[in-house]
């Protein structure tokens, strides 16, 4: 009987903990320092610049990671340990809420536009549907349906290599939107026959100025 070939592959896996390290090696100790398990004054300015912050949950049916942005200040500072998001208008597949609703684990990554270093903040989010906590978010005439309430368990920032070689910032960097499809053709592929994408991105701007709270 033919023995199945062994994957060549297999060898170059790491599947511990101790191969991890053995490449790796011991941590940076100026990587450790900054960890602290609380909102410091510095990292407090750097989340009240922040226009734009990605959420990260884990859930039953997998892992969400998701953009959210608004004016600077839009995530709250309330205290040292305590932090708040809206949750504004979207698409309505409030994947990351579904997850926050039954793992309340969520972790946060400020970026801020000129900006190298990132911050991040993991801890447990609540969903709050408070009227007067969701009215003191309004923006617009609008209000947020609910609102995350964070507990703070590690807050630390990321120094500026992975922007820095992106070149993330750099106007020079950009490319057209017109170098890849645009929604309305990738939508018309993937839905049934019919669909106008021509029309969905000519009607898009003013629908999203009409949606966009």
């Amino acid at each position: 009987m033919d023995r199945p070939s062994p994957d060549p592959a297999a060898s170059h896996r790491i599947t511990t903990l101790d191969e991890l390290e053995k490449i790796y090696g011991d941590p940076v100790q100026r990587s450790l320092d900054k960890e602290i398990d609380h909102i410091s004054d510095h990292y407090r300015a750097f989340i009240e610049a922040a226009p734009f912050v990605v959420v990260a949950t884990s859930g039953p049916e997998g892992l969400d990671c998701s953009p959210r942005g608004d004016p600077p200040g839009f995530v709250r500072v309330v205290d040292g340990k305590t932090v708040m998001l809206p949750d504004r208008r979207g698409n309505n597949r409030i994947d990351s809420l579904r997850n926050l609703v039954r793992d309340p684990r969520v972790s946060l990554l400020f970026l801020i536009p000129g900006i190298g270093e990132t911050l991040r903040i993991n801890g447990r989010a609540e969903i709050s549907v408070d009227p007067a906590l969701c009215q003191s978010f309004e923006m617009q005439g609008k209000l947020p349906r609910s609102v995350l309430v964070i507990t703070v368990e590690r807050t630390y920032f990321q120094c500026q290599k992975a922007l820095a070689r992106s070149r993330l910032w750099q106007a020079d960097a950009q490319i057209p939107r017109s170098a890849l499809p645009s929604t309305g053709t990738i939508l018309k592929a993937l839905a049934e026959s019919g669909f106008d994408g021509e029309a969905y991105d000519a009607g898009y701007p003013e629908h999203m100025k009409m949606t966009i709270y």
